[in-house]
């Protein structure tokens, strides 16, 4: 196995087995990065961090800047130098992560894990694409555009609903169940480890045939106009699912025209809302007292009395 070369190699994206939400989601994020977080929940060894790497590697503009669990709040946002300030009447900014990553990728493992302060402050900058730090009277604020990536084990710790809310799709994954695609996964593992520039070199025409759609699906997507019919039915998918507020409206009517986009149409449809519904609301769906099956009972129901689904 030759380690040393595989650590100048990423897996590329097009060679994950299966995961097919996920990799629908982290696609329809980098489409529109207006779109808001993804939030990747599953067990370990299920390919989330691999994915988010090797998507950042498909596209060149993007690199993929880590936030550790262990970060202080001064190494996210940044900090200012208040001596500074006061002795020479300007301000003085130390760029933290946030400011790294605008433009980027801003990724977090075991985001369940992170202090809920910092997750606050992470959630705010990803909203309003601005971060500002204020100290002792004096503030500093920067623009911080990143697409948002947090990927967790729900065995160790969920995340508060409030801050699930704020991210605007969620998907879970869970490892190959099926033996040929058990098998497939481990077989690809070992043949990118044994010889990485050869597998790598096996996919570089998917790998550029998936940038051009990319591309192509970000060029079509400010034609694709919004429709008082679909606004309609994103409507009623949240009033059925009883979600506070109107996030995930407004998510679902932006997901289902990155969708179209994505298909390389220039409308959105109402499967598209359907589609969208998907990872815009299971992580939104109050959870009763006693309720046992996450979900799936709503999701059922609705797909039995929505005409369009």
């Amino acid at each position: 196995m030759n380690s040393i070369n595989a650590q100048h190699h990423l897996y590329p994206f097009t060679a994950i087995v299966g995961q097919h939400a996920m990799k629908q989601a982290l696609l329809l994020s980098v489409v529109n990065p207006m779109l808001g977080g993804v939030l990747v929940k599953g067990e370990k060894g299920t390919a989330k961090s691999t994915a988010v790497r090797a998507l950042a590697d498909l596209l060149p503009e993007l690199k993929v800047v880590n936030l550790p669990v262990s970060a202080t709040e001064d190494r996210l946002v940044g900090t200012l130098d208040i001596e500074h300030a006061i002795r020479h009447g300007e301000k003085k900014f130390e760029p933290g992560l946030l400011a790294e990553a605008h433009g980027h990728i801003l990724y977090v493992d075991e985001i369940n894990l992170l202090e809920d302060h910092l997750v606050d402050v992470l959630l705010d900058a990803s909203a309003m694409g601005v971060n500002t730090v204020e100290r002792e009277g004096i503030s500093f604020s920067h623009p911080s555009r990143f697409i948002l990536i947090g990927t967790m084990n729900p065995e160790e710790g969920e995340l508060r609903p409030q801050l699930l809310d704020r991210f605007a799709l969620s998907v879970e994954v869970g490892g190959e169940r099926d033996v040929e695609g058990r098998a497939e996964v481990v077989r690809r593992r070992l043949l990118f480890e044994s010889d990485p520039a050869s597998f790598c070199g096996r996919y570089e025409q998917e790998q550029s045939s998936l940038l051009a759609r990319i591309n192509r699906a970000r060029e079509l997507l400010p034609r694709i106009p919004l429709q008082d019919r679909l606004l309609e039915r994103a409507a009623e998918l949240s009033i059925r699912c009883e979600v506070d507020g109107h996030r995930a409206d407004i998510t679902m009517i932006k997901t289902a025209m990155t969708m179209a986009a994505w298909d390389g149409r220039t409308e959105a449809s109402e499967a598209d809302i359907w589609a969208a519904a998907r990872f815009v609301l299971p992580h939104r769906l109050r959870k009763r007292p006693f309720e046992e099956r996450e979900g799936a009972d709503v999701w059922e129901r609705l797909i039995e009395e929505t005409s369009f689904a």
